[in-house]
C-alpha cells in the first residue's frame, strides 16, 4: 500500500495527498503532520517506513468538504485519490490479498473551486494565468464556478494593476517567468502555438477568428490557462464560455497601490466590510454581487457604455413601484450561474437542476414584468456650461455609441436573454420532484409520473415494505414477543432482531428462525419468507435507483446542451440586480446622476463620502459636503488645514465619486460633472513594506515617482502629505518639486493636500494653481474642526490644538507652545524654510537648465565600449578625451 501512496504523492507533487481508505481520506508523512496541524485533528502513526513510525491522520468521507474549505483557506493545495473500483472486483480480479486500485481523480485548488460550500457566493473566484510571448504580456483569466473566461491584452507596466483589479485567487505562470506567480506550470504549456491549439480544440473550431484578434501573448496566457485547468481535471475541463477579449485601455487603470489607499472592494485589513463595495452594494443575488464588485473594480473608459448603464439605474431610480417588484423576484432565485457551473465540472447534483429549473422559470416571468418599465435615452443632453467650456477648447462632442453589447436601450437588450428555455424549463418540470435533493445515492429526484416503469418499481418497493411490516405483525403475534422488529444494515440486510431475554423462543429448531447475530442486549435472526420479501426490495430499489440515475444523466446532457443561453440569462439577471440595487442605493442616499463630457473638468456640487457618511450616520452625526470644481484654469487645488480636519476624507470622497460614475453608478452629490479619469493615481496614508526592504517614506516616493511618470491630461490625481516622512527641508523641496511637475508637466486634475505652508507661495507663479483649506476655529481653548473646505489657505496648522485633543499631556503641549513661539520667532528674521524660493524657476525652466549643464567629457567615457577597441581606436579616444579636457 505504501508504495501506492508514495508513486501518488510523486504524482501529486506539492500538493497535499487525500488518499481514500474505505470512509476516510488518510493523510501520511509531513502531509499528515500540516494538515493536523491546520485542521485541529490528532496525529497518530501506522506502520514503518525507513525505520521509522509513519505519521497518519484522516478526515471522513462525508464531512471531506468541510475540511477542504479550511485547507484552501490556509494556503494549501490538494489532490484527491479515490479508489477506482470497489474492494469486491479488486478481490475478484487479483485475489483475496488484492490491493484496491487508486487514482488522483482531481486537484482542488483555490483558483478552481466550484462547489457551494467553499465559495464565497458573493465574490468572484478568479484563476488567472500571464502570458509571455513576442515581447507582450496578457492575461488570461476564469471563474470556473460560472464559466466566465477573459483574455486581457496589457502592457508590462499595467499587469500589476490588471492583477489587483482581478484579486485572483490563484495567479499561473510559466517557470523562469517574472511575474507575481503562486503557482509555477512547464514553460511548454505557455507556448503560443499549442496555445492556440488548445483553444481549437477545446471550442471545436478550425479558426478563431470568430472570437477576436488574438496576439501571441493572449494565446501564451489562454493556453496556459486551459492546461492548467486540464491538469487539475485530470482530463475532465470544467465549463468555459467563449472566451471575450478586452484591453486594458477599456478601463479606468488604477494600480494596486490606489485600490489599496480608496478601499473599493475590501479595506486594507482584507474585509469587505468598510469598504466602497460594502456602502455601495445593495444587491440581492450572489450574481449582482460579483457584478458589482467587477464594475467598481474596473470603471469604463467609453462614455457611450456608461450612459446606458445610467439610463438603466434611472428607469429603476423613477419608477420605484418596478424597482421593489423586480428586487423581490430577484430575491427568491437561485444562482444559475453557479448551478451549470457545477453541472459542467461533474460535480452537480439533482439541487442544481432543480435550481435551474426555477430560476429560468423565475427569469421567463421575469420578462413579461419587465415589459412595462421604460427606459430614457441612454446620452443625456450636455449641460449648456459644458458645452461652452468644450467649445472653447475646441473638444468634439460625444456621440454616445456604446461599446458591443452596451449601446442603446440596455433593458431591450437583456429581456430576450431571460426567455428561450421553454423546452428546458417544460423538461425539468416535468422530470424533477419540486425539491430535489443533493445526494443521489438514494434516489428520490425524479417526478412521480415521468416515467411509468420507474413508477412500477417504485410501486414493487413500497408493496415490499408493506409486505415486511405486515410480516413484522406476523412474526411478533406468532412469536409472542412484542419487542420484536424487522430491521435493515448494509451487512446482514433485512433481519428481524429481539431482546436476548426473548431470543430462546426463535431459537427452537422448529422455530423457522435462523441464528444470525448475538449482541450484547439483542439477538438477529433471518426467515426464509422475510429473505424473499427482502429480495424483492431490494432489487426493486437498486433497480429504481438506477432508472433515476439514467435520468439525471440524461436531464444534465439536456441542462449542458444549453450552457450558453443559460449562462447568458444569468449574465442579464445579475446586470438587472446590480442596475436595481444602484438605482436603491441613490435613492436612500439622494444620489445624483453624474454628467459625463468629454473635456477634463471635474464638477462636484456637495459632494460626500459615501463609507464615512454611513458610519457618521449610525453615529447620529451629520456628514458635511463640499465642492469640488477642477478645470482647465484650476486644475491642481493645493488643500491645507489641520490634521483631523477631513483633508483625506475629502481627497479620496473625489477619487470615489469618480470611481463610481465610470463604473455607471450614481454619486453621492448634489450634482457632479466630470470628463472621464484614463487613469487614477491616490497616495494617501502611510504604509511600509518591510518584506521588500522599503520603509514608509521609501513607499511613499515610489508611489509618488509612479504618478509622475505616468499620470496624463486626463487623469485624476489624489496627494496627500508628501515629503513629512523625512527631514523638513528635504521633505518641503521634495513636495515643491512634485507640485511644479504636476502642474508644468503632467497638467492632470489634482487635489495635493499638505501641511507645508510654505507651498501655497506656487499659487503666485502657477496659473492653474488655486488655494483652499479645511475650516476650524478654537473656541474657548477647544479646537472645534468644521470639516468645511474654503478658498484661500489655512491661517495656521492648529497642531498643537490637534495634540491637546488627542490627549497629549499639558506640561508637554506647554513646552511645545514655548519651542513654536521661538521657531515662530526666527522664521520673522529669516523669512522661514521657504525664504530665497520665490526666485527659483519653474519646474520646467529648471529642468532646461538642468538638461544645459551636461558635462561633455563625462558622457565620452561613458560612451565608450572599452572592450571592442582596437589599440589605435584607444589611442585616438585618449586624444580625443584631452581635446575636452582642454575645452573645459
Amino acid at each position: 500500500m505504501m508504495a501506492q501512496y508514495l508513486a501518488l504523492k510523486e504524482e501529486a507533487g506539492d500538493c497535499l495527498l487525500f488518499y481514500r481508505m474505505g470512509d476516510f481520506f488518510e493523510l501520511f508523512f509531513e502531509d499528515a503532520r500540516v494538515a493536523s496541524g491546520v485542521l485541529d485533528i490528532a496525529l497518530t502513526a501506522r506502520g514503518e517506513h525507513a525505520g521509522e513510525k509513519i505519521p497518519m491522520c484522516g478526515v471522513p468521507v462525508h464531512s471531506a468538504t468541510a475540511y477542504l474549505q479550511r485547507l484552501i483557506k490556509a494556503g494549501h493545495r490538494v489532490a484527491i485519490a479515490e479508489q477506482t473500483e470497489s474492494p469486491e472486483a479488486a478481490r475478484k480480479a487479483r485475489g483475496s490479498k488484492a490491493l484496491v486500485n487508486r487514482a488522483i481523480v482531481r486537484f482542488v485548488t483555490a483558483g478552481t473551486l466550484t462547489e457551494e460550500a467553499l465559495l464565497d457566493s458573493r465574490a468572484a473566484n478568479w484563476c488567472v494565468a500571464v502570458g509571455e510571448a513576442a515581447g507582450g504580456v496578457a492575461i488570461a483569466a476564469a471563474d470556473v464556478s460560472t464559466g466566465r473566461f477573459e483574455v486581457i491584452a496589457c502592457s508590462p507596466q499595467a499587469l500589476g494593476a490588471e492583477l489587483a483589479r482581478l484579486a485572483a485567487a490563484e495567479v499561473i505562470a510559466g517557470e523562469g517567468g517574472d511575474v507575481p506567480a503562486t503557482v509555477w506550470r512547464p514553460r511548454e504549456d505557455f507556448d503560443s502555438g499549442r496555445g492556440e491549439e488548445r483553444l481549437k480544440r477545446l471550442y471545436g473550431v478550425a479558426t478563431l477568428d470568430g472570437f477576436g484578434q488574438f496576439d501571441r501573448a493572449m494565446l501564451a496566457a489562454a493556453g496556459g490557462l486551459v492546461a492548467y485547468l486540464d491538469h487539475n481535471g485530470k482530463g475532465s475541463l470544467p465549463f468555459l464560455r467563449a472566451p471575450v477579449i478586452r484591453r486594458s485601455a477599456e478601463t479606468m487603470a488604477i494600480d494596486a497601490a490606489t485600490r489599496d489607499s480608496l478601499e473599493l472592494t475590501c479595506t486594507q485589513a482584507g474585509t469587505r466590510k468598510g469598504s466602497l463595495l460594502d456602502a455601495v452594494d445593495r444587491t440581492v443575488t450572489g450574481a449582482g454581487a460579483r457584478l458589482l464588485a467587477a464594475d467598481l473594480g474596473a470603471p469604463l473608459m467609453e462614455r457611450g457604455a456608461i450612459e446606458v448603464r445610467l439610463a438603466l439605474v434611472a428607469a429603476f431610480h423613477d419608477d420605484p413601484d418596478a424597482r421593489a417588484r423586480l428586487r423581490e423576484r430577484l430575491r427568491a432565485l437561485p444562482d444559475i450561474g453557479r448551478a451549470i457551473g457545477r453541472l459542467a465540472a461533474g460535480r452537480g447534483s439533482p439541487r442544481d437542476l432543480g435550481q435551474l429549473r426555477d430560476g429560468l422559470d423565475g427569469a421567463w416571468l421575469l420578462a413579461e414584468q419587465l415589459s412595462t418599465v421604460r427606459t430614457l435615452s441612454p446620452v443625456r443632453a450636455e449641460p449648456v456650461e459644458a458645452r461652452a467650456e468644450r467649445e472653447a477648447l475646441g473638444a468634439r462632442p460625444s456621440t454616445g455609441s456604446g461599446r458591443t453589447g452596451e449601446g442603446g436601450d440596455l433593458l431591450s437588450q437583456l429581456t430576450p436573454k431571460l426567455r428561450g428555455h421553454g423546452e428546458l424549463i417544460d423538461l425539468l418540470k416535468r422530470a424533477l420532484v419540486p425539491a430535489p435533493p443533493i445526494e443521489t445515492s438514494d434516489g428520490g429526484y425524479i417526478a412521480e409520473g415521468y416515467d411509468a416503469a420507474l413508477d412500477d418499481l417504485r410501486d414493487a418497493g413500497s408493496g415490499g415494505r408493506r409486505a415486511i411490516a405486515a410480516l413484522e405483525a406476523r412474526y411478533r403475534t406468532e412469536a409472542g414477543i412484542n419487542a420484536l422488529k424487522i430491521r435493515h444494515n448494509n451487512v446482514l440486510g433485512y433481519h428481524v432482531e429481539v431482546p436476548a431475554k426473548n431470543a430462546d423462543v426463535l431459537m427452537k429448531p422448529d422455530s423457522g428462525f435462523t441464528h444470525r447475530q448475538t449482541m450484547a442486549g439483542a439477538v438477529r435472526f433471518n426467515a426464509p419468507e422475510l429473505h424473499e420479501v427482502a429480495s424483492r426490495v431490494t432489487q426493486a430499489g437498486a433497480h429504481a435507483v438506477a432508472a433515476e440515475a439514467a435520468h439525471l444523466e440524461d436531464l444534465v446532457a439536456a441542462a449542458l446542451a444549453q450552457a450558453e443561453p443559460i449562462a447568458a440569462t444569468a449574465d442579464a439577471l445579475a446586470r438587472l440586480d446590480v442596475a436595481a440595487g444602484l438605482a436603491e442605493r441613490a435613492a436612500e442616499g439622494g444620489w445624483a446622476r453624474p454628467s459625463l463630457v468629454e473635456h477634463p473638468c471635474f464638477e462636484i456640487v456637495g459632494g460626500r463620502h459615501p463609507v464615512v457618511e454611513a458610519a457618521v450616520a449610525k453615529s447620529g452625526e451629520r456628514f458635511v459636503a463640499n465642492d469640488c470644481a477642477l478645470s482647465e484654469g484650476s486644475r491642481l487645488w493645493l488643500v491645507t488645514g489641520p490634521n483631523m480636519g477631513g483633508k483625506s476624507t475629502f481627497l479620496r470622497q473625489n477619487a470615489l465619486i469618480a470611481v463610481l460614475a465610470q463604473a455607471g453608478s450614481y454619486v453621492p452629490a448634489a450634482s457632479a460633472t466630470l470628463g472621464l479619469v484614463d487613469r487614477l493615481f491616490s497616495r494617501v496614508g502611510a504604509s511600509d513594506n518591510l518584506a521588500r526592504g522599503r520603509s514608509t517614506f521609501m513607499v511613499e516616493m515610489v508611489e509618488t515617482a509612479a504618478i509622475l511618470a505616468q499620470a496624463t491630461l486626463n487623469s485624476f490625481v489624489i496627494l496627500d502629505e508628501v515629503g513629512r516622512g523625512t527631514s523638513t527641508y528635504d521633505g518641503l523641496a521634495i513636495a515643491w518639486a512634485v507640485v511644479e511637475a504636476i502642474h508644468e508637466d503632467n497638467r492632470c486634475r489634482c487635489l495635493f493636500a499638505t501641511h507645508y505652508h510654505e507651498l501655497t507661495r506656487l499659487a503666485e507663479r502657477c496659473d492653474a494653481l488655486s488655494l483652499h483649506h479645511v475650516r476650524a476655529r478654537e473656541w474657548k481653548g477647544e479646537l472645534v474642526l468644521l470639516h468645511e473646505v474654503a478658498e484661500g489657505p489655512a491661517d495656521r496648522s492648529y497642531g498643537l490644538a490637534v495634540a491637546r485633543l488627542a490627549g497629549m499631556p499639558p506640561a508637554t503641549v506647554a513646552r511645545a507652545k514655548a519651542v513654536l513661539a521661538k521657531l515662530e520667532a526666527g522664521r520673522a528674521k529669516t523669512g522661514g524654510l521657504a525664504a530665497g524660493l520665490d526666485d527659483l524657476p519653474l519646474f520646467a525652466a529648471a529642468a532646461a537648465v538642468i538638461e544645459e549643464a551636461r558635462d561633455p567629457l563625462r558622457e565620452a567615457v561613458e560612451g565608450l565600449d572599452v572592450d571592442t577597441l582596437s589599440p589605435r581606436e584607444a589611442l585616438d579616444q585618449l586624444y580625443r578625451l584631452k581635446a575636452l579636457v582642454r575645452e573645459g
